[in-house]
């Protein structure tokens, strides 16, 4: 028998350790087999072949009615578990639940503009004064954003520091804004 058999056996008998094992074996290639299934499906996917590779993991070792005869059953079952995991995913996403038909959009490429009537603006000139206090990095990120109009990738490149971290303060800066604007209310 081959470590493979040695080890698949080792795991069908409840031996501890001897699933951790199996999947460093396997691992490579499991990774090798959802990459291929990831590469078959439509641009936009959220799912990468990583998260495949341990969803099918889970449900290959987390069933007590599953025994492998040889390496070549077990991928077939490894193969067979990620194309149940991306039809499950596929009829998830068509429900009307989760968008149905309708097309993802990327809501960054789109500037979404809306009045602003001057007691709020005064709102949020005093949330924006105390926000600055706190945290006034941040507070730079809302200013050029909000009131010059600049892009996540222009701020960075003007305050030295990077695109996710702009993003992330600009995200944070709203919420905060937005709460503190909601209390004044």
């Amino acid at each position: 028998m081959n470590d493979f058999t040695v080890i698949l056996t080792a795991v069908q008998e409840g031996r501890p350790q001897a699933a951790e094992e199996l999947l460093q074996m396997v691992y490579d290639e499991l990774r090798k087999l959802a990459a291929y299934r990831m590469s078959q499906q439509p641009a936009g996917q959220t799912l990468q072949p990583t998260a495949l590779v341990h969803e099918a993991w889970l449900k290959l070792a987390g069933s007590d009615k599953t025994s492998f005869a040889d390496r070549g059953h077990f991928f077939a079952a490894a193969a067979e578990a990620m194309r149940h995991i991306l039809i499950d995913r596929a009829r998830r996403k068509l429900t009307p639940k989760h968008g149905g038909d309708l097309e993802r959009l990327q809501i960054e490429e789109f500037e979404l503009v809306a009045p602003i009537t001057d007691q709020q603006m005064l709102d949020l000139h005093e949330a924006l004064d105390r926000f600055s206090q706190e945290h006034p990095l941040q507070a730079k990120v809302v200013k050029l954003r909000f009131f010059v109009g600049m892009t996540h990738e222009e701020i960075a490149e003007l305050l030295a520091i990077s695109v996710s971290t702009v993003k992330n303060y600009w995200n944070f800066s709203r919420a905060w804004l937005f709460r503190e604007m909601e209390e004044g209310m």
